[in-house]
């Protein structure tokens, strides 16, 4: 259901200098060869390799070329030019005699050393060339991949508009960080999270602040909240106490429901509602319970391209038989010795608990009912950070 009402992607152009965790909406092709021309990868002296074939050679030095100012004369038989790593290899030229292999007399280089293939030239195009796709659509601009299409002379890319989402946290007892607590204050942790999450995932979070535990004041923040909104989080307040009160503000103001509670552990408030060109998904207010359902539900909405993708590990302790909802488990996912994915899941699974979150790296996934399964049996489960090696 979360799928099929996925908001509009526009697409729009971005400077490659801005497009850190932009998810591209189209392939990205280079520009240029890379490199250019065949370049030394070394400093040392760009030769003919018949030259070079037998031991105890010398030949003239006609010159250099740094990197950046190319020799443009044609080398001949028994001539050698000096050359510098990235300086593009001479015309006729096609092995490069690195420095400490060799010694320069004068005007001259000689050496003992035979060759017998070409060395230390890096060809023309051998990382990529020109109208060759170096990115394809739907992938989510990391660091190296910003400097793979800066090195292809890549300017501007097409990509898909952030969606902007709105997050509003419910609770009387909840207190901005860096406050000073009174009995029953707790602090509100939950949108630093989610807004890190939401930005990893190439969406732009605003955070709404806090709303009091009344219809009113939810509504208020939703009222004050800018109108291009694509989504908005709504934290906490959707169980069934008296002072939950998310829900309702949302749909007198005019949301509609599309569901209203999951079969899933933790997450069974989340819920689910739209209004015209706006969404609204409720997540619970439990810390570790909000960011499961964050990952499980929220990034199928942020990011326009995406399935959850679950993996079969081999469980390390035996877990117990499941209940009649699916159950997420924190655990950590380890790379043992023999190239094996081991499967641990945490102690405590209590919704509440970041500590445990924290020293995780994924969610196990449990069916429900599901039997008693022992150490060594086949379990799937949801990777969220890097494989740990054991």
């Amino acid at each position: 259901k979360i799928r099929n009402h996925r908001p509009t992607h526009e697409i729009e152009a971005v400077p490659i200098n801005l497009a850190h965790n932009r998810i591209l909406s189209s392939d990205v092709s280079a520009k240029v060869d890379r490199p250019p021309l065949p370049v030394s990868a070394m400093d040392g002296y760009a030769v003919r390799l018949e030259d070079v074939s037998s031991g105890n050679w010398t030949l003239s030095v006609i010159g250099e070329a740094p990197a950046g100012t190319p020799f443009m004369s044609k080398i001949g038989k028994g001539e050698a030019v000096r050359i510098f790593t990235g300086a593009a290899l001479p015309d006729g030229a096609d092995h490069v005699v690195i420095q400490e292999d060799c010694t320069a007399s004068g005007s001259n280089i000689s050496s003992s050393n035979s060759y017998k293939r070409s060395q230390y030239v890096r060809q023309k195009g051998i990382d990529f060339s020109a109208d060759q796709t170096i990115h394809r659509s739907g992938r989510c601009l990391s660091a190296i991949d910003l400097s793979l299409a800066a090195d292809a002379n890549i300017e501007t890319i097409k990509s898909y508009r952030p969606l902007k989402i709105a997050l509003i946290a419910n609770g009387e007892e909840l207190k901005p960080v860096g406050s000073s607590l009174a009995p029953g204050e707790i602090i509100n942790s939950n949108p630093i999270g989610l807004s890190a999450l939401i930005d990893k995932w190439g969406g732009q979070s605003i955070d709404l602040g806090i709303a009091g535990d009344s219809v009113q004041s939810i509504q208020k923040k939703i009222e004050d909240a800018p109108r291009d909104i694509d989504i908005f989080v709504a934290i906490g307040g959707a169980s069934v106490g008296d002072h939950d009160h998310m829900r309702t503000a949302f749909y007198e103001a005019g949301f509609s429901q599309i569901f209203e509670k999951i079969a899933v552990k933790p997450g069974k408030p989340t819920w689910f509602a739209k209004k015209e060109h706006q969404l609204v998904l409720g997540l619970p207010g439990n810390p570790a319970s909000a960011l499961v359902c964050a990952h499980l539900f929220l990034q199928t909405l942020v990011k326009p391209v995406f399935h959850h993708k679950f993996g079969p590990g081999i469980l390390a302790n035996d877990l117990k038989q499941n209940g009649g909802r699916e159950a997420y488990l924190r655990g950590s996912a380890k790379l043992d010795q023999h190239g094996q994915v081991m499967i641990e899941p945490a102690d405590n699974q209590d919704s509440s608990l970041l500590c445990v979150f924290a020293r995780s790296n994924c969610l196990i996934r449990r069916k429900p009912n599901a039997p008693k399964t022992q150490a060594g049996n086949i379990v799937e489960f949801l990777l969220l950070g890097d494989l740990v090696m054991d």
